[in-house]
């Protein structure tokens, strides 16, 4: 709980005030004195009753003009607006103090160093050990080379004033890791910078980085792109980064959901309309394909496309034209067109209830999401990345993440993805008061055995699957042997083996016992 307490500026104030707090047995967490002597308490949440009586012997306090309850302190709301400003920031930005030790680190960076969700345990010198902390103690941008990326990393000294000296005292370092292509200045610098593009997928598991990197491969092409995944898998979030990666990506990006919308108003939100095609058509109106000319149009789950916008669809994608409905005139525009689809489009055409000629045209360059089964290392940096969007936009402080979190939610397949990851976080936080968040603050859907053998699935190949039975077994069993060494024991085998399988399947925490 917090309080902003408005006073006369009187010597013994604020300790009459700790006093109240200290009769009551109310913990205090933090104080600090804002301006015109604003004072602000932050102390542990207490009974309806005892609250409105502390509040009633504060306003009583002599010197106390007014009293209110806050959501924040003035530090944590500076905190928030720095950790969003720096998160907003394409490039990876570091903060660190005297030593080299990271203090402050964005989701750019924790990617380009696979950081997890706790940067901060780490130094500077640990990830470049090219890097001397004490280089970082004056103005100077340095080149250098991470992961076959060229980047210049631009050094800026901070400081604070003594209180005593009235000198400039140095507390640190911000360094940014700046691209060389978004770097150098000059002719040769090319128009479109899409480095940053993809900087906000959480990719930190092998399988989502190949993902990463083909995406970023095929993102350079115009040739329509098929996206396939469960839903919500990212499709749509991959699709808008691959146009942000092409060079088209100064031209608009368009999205239409081919599910959402019956057959006549999709077509004119794709093809456009003239005037007196329909009876309150008194003007004509581009479609989407001419409004994002030069650019991209996303078309959502395509297989709930009807057959005849399918033959529209193939005839665009054939040469570049099209008829506004209700017109004659033929238009020509250059759009890229990405497709995304949860459906098997393959037994969709052995159906009849797709166009076989259109899915070839689509299949060229085709790019499949995994499930969030198939990538449990992802599990916990994405939960850091909800909590801390969600703490952000609900103005409270950034929770820390219970070890014992990781094992929690590896129970549950998520057969919805890091959509149903999202939103069960979301419902976490709403409701979530603390400083960290537990197995016990997230609620997982309930499921039935039979439902949750049925979770595992028996897709892909026998390693697949018992991979996903293997990682099943694991989460369930380290809620109860929570150590690698009681895990190996109960299973029979070695403390090696199981350590190397919790690390695969992003189960449990480091640590023996």
């Amino acid at each position: 709980m917090r309080l902003e307490v408005q006073c006369q500026d009187r010597q013994g104030l604020v300790r009459e005030l700790l006093d109240l707090l200290v009769k009551r047995g109310i913990d205090l967490y933090g104080i600090e004195i804002g301006e015109n002597y604003t004072v602000y308490l932050r102390f542990s949440s207490v009974e309806f009753d005892d609250f409105s009586g502390l509040m009633a012997e504060i306003r009583r306090t002599s010197g106390v003009s007014d009293v209110r309850r806050v959501n924040h302190m003035p530090s944590e709301q500076s905190s928030h607006a720095l950790h969003a400003l720096v998160n907003s920031l394409p490039y990876p930005v570091l903060c660190t103090d005297l030593k080299g030790r990271i203090e402050l680190c964005n989701l750019p960076a924790q990617q380009l160093f696979s950081l997890g969700s706790k940067p901060v345990s780490h130094s500077l010198s640990a990830l470049i050990p090219t890097i001397d902390p004490t280089s970082l103690q004056s103005k100077k941008t340095i080149p250098i080379t991470l992961q076959g990326r060229d980047f210049l990393l631009e050094v800026c000294p901070l400081f604070l004033p003594d209180d005593e000296t009235l000198q400039a005292q140095l507390t640190g370092s911000l360094v940014i890791f700046k691209p060389v292509s978004q770097a150098k200045p000059g002719p040769e610098h090319n128009d479109y910078d899409t480095e940053g593009a993809f900087n906000h997928v959480i990719a930190e598991s092998p399988k989502m980085r190949q993902v990463i990197q083909r995406a970023k491969k095929l993102a350079m092409h115009d040739a329509p792109l098929l996206i396939i995944g469960e839903t919500g898998t990212g499709k749509d979030i991959i699709a808008r980064a691959c146009h942000q990666q092409s060079p088209r990506h100064n031209h608009p990006f368009l999205a239409l959901n081919c599910g959402s919308l019956p057959d006549d108003v999709a077509e004119s939100e794709l093809f456009g309309h003239a005037a007196g095609a329909y009876p309150n058509a008194v003007d004509s109106q581009k479609g989407f394909f001419e409004q994002a000319a030069g650019g991209s149009v996303f078309l959502d789950e395509i297989g709930e496309m009807s057959p005849s916008l399918q033959t529209k669809l193939l005839r665009f994608l054939n040469d570049g034209t099209f008829r506004r409905v209700g017109d004659e005139h033929e238009v020509h525009v250059d759009v890229r067109v990405i497709c995304a689809t949860q459906k098997n489009l393959q037994e969709l055409v052995e159906q009849g209830a797709f166009r076989e000629d259109l899915f070839y045209r689509l299949n060229v360059l085709s790019l499949q999401l995994p499930a969030l089964r198939e990538h449990p290392q992802d599990l916990m940096p994405l939960a850091s990345y909800f909590v801390a969007r969600f703490a952000v936009e609900q103005n409270t402080a950034v929770p820390r993440l219970s070890p014992s979190l990781s094992a929690h939610l590896a129970r549950y397949d998520w057969p919805g993805n890091i959509r149903q990851l999202k939103n069960c976080l979301y419902a976490a936080m709403t409701q979530f008061e603390g400083d960290e968040l537990k197995p016990q603050d997230v609620v997982l859907p309930s499921f039935t055995h039979d439902e949750e053998l049925d979770i595992l699935q028996l897709e892909g190949t026998l390693d697949e699957i018992n991979g996903r039975f293997e990682r099943s077994v694991l989460a369930k069993l380290y809620t109860s042997y929570p150590s690698t060494r009681k895990l190996a024991k109960r299973l029979g085998v070695s403390h090696t083996a199981i350590a190397n399988k919790l690390r695969e399947y992003g189960v449990g925490q480091k640590g023996t016992e």
